[in-house]
């Protein structure tokens, strides 16, 4: 990896420009289909459209520059963490968060694509049995009227206005790490449980340490809450980034508790997801960044065509200008504009230096799935 560093570096120089290095960016595609109609059917690719609520995915083996995850039959063990697990614990961790202290919540500073030291799934303990994927269709809840301004299918950042369920599913979190408060974004996403929250490995756990008073803001505007604040009782990431910050595997979820009786997705609905799927797809990406030219106050979006990163990464790369406190936003193919409505397959994770205008985001496979299964099948409290 040094050796690879050093190298990247010296190249830089020579040719004056570090942007040189990166691939050209991919021409500008067709935009995604939205989904079929209310009966699920498969379809290419291996997804199952749900209904007009939302869509859901079984994983299939992905096509082009996809790294090597381990097969099916042994995904790697997710790391797991106790969070607010009793009652008097979640009051207090919602009491917390003040809308002064959700404010001035700092955004986490993303990963170092160069940090972590690559890790074997032959290198972490597997599961006994393989953990089937489950379908579950989203509960359907009160649709959000579209603004009449249409988005646009490729855009390098800009605020969301086409309504729909993306503004419900979609939220800020916060928490606190090594003693001060933290925000990032995260996306309800369809599941067993009803109570998944998916978002980046380092939104739950940096430096060797879970995150505390972790919650989840879904539609947050400027301090409001319109659907709640979720605290999280189990926090549960790749082994990859809980050994070493493997940014290859920055991914994980968050299982949070009901709030006056109602899980998570019955209040805001559920996006679709999907792993070991195609790469260099048209992708929409969310998320609340907190960093000039944003203020954390706004659901911003990216879209177009995903590129590979051939530096220091695995990872899936999109032209967007989304700043720190976006970290976790969903990545979404087969987007629709109309519903809101799409399937989670990457997330908000890092990007270099010397190409701010460029986000990448972790390939979801085996090890991403095996994240989402455990999440999903767990017990709420």
């Amino acid at each position: 990896m040094h050796r690879r560093l050093a190298l990247l570096s010296t190249l830089a120089l020579a040719m004056g420009s570090a942007a040189a290095l990166l691939p050209a960016l991919p021409a500008t595609a067709a935009q995604a289909q939205p989904p079929a109609g209310a009966s699920a059917q498969p379809s290419a690719g291996g997804l199952v459209r749900g209904s007009a609520r939302g869509q859901v995915a079984v994983p299939v083996r992905g096509q082009g520059r996809t790294p090597a995850r381990g097969s099916a039959a042994a995904r790697p063990r997710p790391a797991q963490h106790a969070a607010a697990d009793s009652a008097g614990e979640r009051r207090q961790v919602v009491r917390y968060w003040t809308e002064a202290r959700m404010e001035a919540a700092e955004p986490l500073n993303p990963p170092n694509p160069a940090k972590g030291t690559k890790v074997s799934p032959a290198d972490v303990q597997a599961p006994s049995t393989a953990a089937a994927p489950s379908i579950a269709a989203p509960t359907a809840v009160a649709p959000t009227p579209a603004a009449p301004a249409r988005p646009s299918a490729r855009s390098g950042g800009a605020a969301w206005t086409g309504g729909g369920a993306v503004v419900r599913t979609t939220g800020r979190i916060f928490f606190t790490t090594q003693g001060r408060n933290a925000s990032c974004s995260g996306s309800a996403v369809t599941s067993a449980n009803k109570s998944v929250v998916i978002t980046a490995g380092h939104c739950v756990k940096v430096n060797g340490a879970f995150h505390t008073n972790w919650v989840f803001v879904p539609g947050y505007d400027k301090g409001a809450r319109p659907y709640g604040t979720w605290a999280a009782t189990k926090l549960l990431t790749t082994p990859q980034w809980d050994a070493s910050e493997d940014v290859d595997h920055d991914m994980a979820a968050a299982v949070v508790a009901p709030l006056d009786g109602r899980s998570l997705v019955d209040v805001v609905g559920g996006q679709g997801v999907a792993f070991n799927q195609p790469r260099r797809r048209q992708m929409y990406a969310f998320g609340y960044p907190a960093v000039a030219p944003y203020d954390g106050s706004k659901l911003v979006y990216c879209s177009g065509r995903a590129f590979d990163d051939y530096l220091l990464s695995d990872d899936l790369g999109l032209t967007c200008d989304q700043t720190g406190g976006a970290s976790g936003g969903p990545w979404m193919v087969g987007f629709d504009e109309s519903t809101g409505l799409g399937t989670l397959n990457s997330v908000n994770s890092f990007k270099y230096g010397f190409a701010p205008n460029w986000m990448f985001g972790p390939y979801f496979g085996n090890e991403a799935q095996a994240v989402y299964q455990s999440a999903q099948t767990s017990g709420v409290l």
